[in-house]
């Protein structure tokens, strides 16, 4: 199983639009998926089809052993993945964990037993460096950062590296950045150009050769509660997203779909 946190303490960078566009990319290239909502909005349980009002018990309950993941999650029926929902309540976290023991860890102890249901875990982080997103670096293996090629997007992704380097040192040794992924990509914006020639510059073979353009389906397909393979599955955005999950495979060195299909021929 392997877990990926999504995180970026940016807002409106695209992390939710990521978590759930690629757990549904994966689940088409046949992996098993859970999608863990740690953002109090809930957008990735309705980006997935959830209705996040009626949605209980939530991560909320896992994070303070009132319940456990089988018991949380969800089905997300146009996606073909797990979710483990969230609402609201998740906004009271930070204050009821602050005296439990292993406040940290607690995700990490929870996603434990349901290590032999899936490929992959994606954890959405809140836009915030707090106790959730510290719950979801000390459970994740690596994070997936999403960033606009603009010019404060450098600057904000000093502090959320400092962030991971402080869990690495005191709570997840094993933590690494598995990628930098440019996302709301305008190629006409001659910034943006810039901006993506200077992440290439400065992170290498850490960002990821695919780019998520704007695009007007990947926008729509959350008010309709669905990911965008579901909503318009031969649009740019599900291209783009099917790209990436290929690229998240090889990374983690799971067979393709061209190599399965290489495979079978």
């Amino acid at each position: 199983m392997k877990i990926l946190a999504i995180a970026n303490q940016k807002g409106g960078v695209g992390k939710t639009t990521t978590a759930v566009n690629l757990a549904a990319s994966l689940a088409e290239r046949g992996q098993r998926v859970l999608l863990a909502d740690l953002d109090p909005q809930g957008n990735a349980t309705m980006g997935a089809g959830i209705e996040k009002r009626s949605a209980l018990p939530t991560v909320y309950q896992i994070l303070l052993s009132q319940v456990t993941v089988r018991d949380a999650r969800m089905r997300s029926e146009p996606g073909h993945f797990d979710v483990i929902p969230a609402n609201r309540e998740l906004a009271g976290a930070e204050i009821d964990l602050v005296n439990l023991e292993q406040r940290d860890l607690r995700l990490k102890v929870a996603l434990a037993q349901v290590a032999d249901d899936y490929d992959f875990v994606l954890l959405d982080c809140p836009p915030t460096l707090n106790l959730l997103t510290v719950n979801a670096f000390a459970a994740a293996e690596a994070v997936l950062i999403p960033m606009q090629c603009e010019y404060y997007a450098l600057e904000g992704l000093t502090d959320l590296i400092a962030t991971i380097k402080k869990v690495k040192q005191r709570l997840n040794p094993g933590i690494q950045i598995e990628g930098l992924l440019r996302v709301m990509y305008d190629p006409r914006s001659t910034l943006a150009q810039q901006v993506s020639d200077q992440i290439k510059q400065h992170f290498g073979d850490k960002v990821y050769d695919t780019v998520i353009p704007r695009n007007v389906r990947l926008a729509e397909a959350p008010s309709h509660g669905m990911p965008v393979l579901a909503y318009d599955p031969h649009c740019r955005g599900s291209k783009a997203y099917m790209d990436l999950a290929e690229e998240v495979l090889e990374r983690v060195g799971r067979p393709t779909l061209m190599e399965s299909m290489h495979g079978q021929a």
